[in-house]
C-alpha cells in the first residue's frame, strides 16, 4: 500500500513537499516514481528514483523538483519549488515492490491534489 501526503493550495512561485510511504509485506522496493494528472489530461511521469538513488526528471520540472527516498522508512519524497499553475494536478506515487514471498507488484497511491493559484 502506498499513501501520499503533502498536497494542497500554494501560490505561484511557492513550494511544497510531497511524501509517499509504502507499507505491507515488503522485502524490497526497486524504482519509485511520481506521476501527475492535470485536470482534463492523462497521467504523466514527473520523476523517478532508483533503489540506489539515481534520479531522473521530465523536462518541465527539471531544476525545480527534487525526488529523494529514505529506504529505511520506505518513503519517497518530491520537493517542488517555483511552482506555477501548470503544475496543478493530482500527484500519484508509484513503486515497484517485491514482497517476502517473491511476488513483484507495481503499486499506486491514491493521489494527492496540488493546486497552484493566486
Amino acid at each position: 500500500q502506498l499513501v501520499e501526503s503533502g498536497g494542497g493550495l500554494v501560490q505561484p512561485g511557492g513550494s511544497l513537499t510531497l511524501s509517499c510511504v509504502a507499507s505491507g509485506s515488503i522485502f524490497m522496493i526497486n524504482t519509485m516514481a511520481w506521476y501527475r494528472q492535470p485536470p482534463g489530461k492523462t497521467r504523466e511521469l514527473v520523476a523517478t528514483i532508483s533503489s540506489a538513488g539515481r534520479a531522473d526528471y521530465v523536462a518541465p520540472v527539471k531544476d525545480r523538483f527534487t525526488i529523494s527516498r529514505d529506504n529505511a522508512k520506505k518513503t519517497v519524497f518530491l520537493q517542488m519549488n517555483l511552482l506555477n499553475p501548470e503544475d496543478t494536478a493530482v500527484y500519484y506515487c508509484n513503486a515497484d515492490i517485491v514482497s517476502y514471498t517473491g511476488r513483484r507488484t507495481n503499486d499506486w497511491g491514491q493521489g494527492t491534489r496540488v493546486t497552484v493559484s493566486s
